[in-house]
């Protein structure tokens, strides 16, 4: 007679294996049903089964039980499994990024989402990627620059920002009565944000303390500010190599300006909104 399977299940019906892989320290992983992401720093054996506890970077700790199929790494469902080591290794002491969030040592970058900071040039994502970089990358958030914003509501328009794909745009010289302020009043998306600093160039936002100057010059009104800051400072006129010279000044948040440190961080708080 022939033997017949208890599981009548069509193989079509039946889920895909997924790969199992070890909930090692430092494995930043997200959680599917609350989109939790963050850094392994424990698991534990509970009478429930084994639960795994995540810490995101702002130091958050979640514990959650470790079901099969329940967490995504890289963008690839994954079954998470205690570590093979007899015991587990301890967490590593915290540090911090250079934005001052807790640092999740050996994390790996998240597959990017569908929402974007966008900013004016490139010496705003160069100092962006400075200080925030870790935790973009911890966030998949990807940075663009625009080379300015005369066409700022055609961009978002185009982009067409949603609940899944939020848009942040961060512009210099953000005050009232501004050519800047009335372009970004033009941009009215629920799901888009537009933030600025009230600096003429994203130059002005490093303290002038980190750079080794007493202040910032005063440029007139009609002159290049950028090769009017190089004249006033007694340095060469060439712009690219004064921007490398300020930004190697730059090593944590605290170099820089309140007034942009608050709008970056705005900025990434609404494109990660879950």
């Amino acid at each position: 007679m022939r033997q017949y399977s208890a599981d009548l299940t069509p193989p079509w019906k039946k889920p895909k294996p997924v790969p199992e892989v070890a909930a090692d320290v430092g494995l930043v992983v997200e959680e599917l049903s609350t989109g939790f992401c963050g850094a392994v720093i424990r698991c534990e054996k509970t009478a429930q089964g084994p639960t795994v506890t995540l810490e995101d970077r702002f130091g958050k700790h979640r514990v959650f039980p470790m079901e099969p199929r329940g967490f995504l790494l890289e963008g690839r469902t994954v079954t998470l499994v205690r570590p093979t080591t007899t015991a587990p290794a301890p967490p590593p002491r915290p540090t911090r990024t250079a934005s001052g969030s807790v640092a999740v040592p050996g994390a790996r970058a998240r597959v990017a989402r569908a929402g974007r900071i966008y900013v004016e040039g490139r010496h705003d994502a160069d100092l962006v990627e400075r200080v925030w970089g870790d935790d973009l990358r911890i966030e998949g958030v990807v940075v663009e620059y625009l080379e300015g914003i005369d066409d700022l509501p055609a961009i978002v328009a185009e982009f067409a920002p949603g609940p899944d794909a939020r848009l942040g745009v961060l512009v210099d010289h953000l005050v009232p009565g501004s050519k800047e302020s009335r372009i970004a009043a033009e941009v009215t998306s629920a799901h888009a944000l537009v933030v600025g600093h009230p600096y003429i160039d994203v130059w002005e936002a490093v303290k002038p303390s980190s750079v080794g100057i007493a202040a910032w010059p005063r440029v007139p009104r009609g002159q290049d500010w950028k090769t009017g800051v190089c004249r006033a400072l007694g340095w060469p006129e060439n712009t690219g190599a004064a921007w490398q010279h300020i930004l190697s000044s730059v090593h944590t948040y605290k170099d820089l300006e309140p007034q942009l440190l608050g709008r970056v961080e705005e900025l990434i708080d609404f494109v990660t909104l879950p």
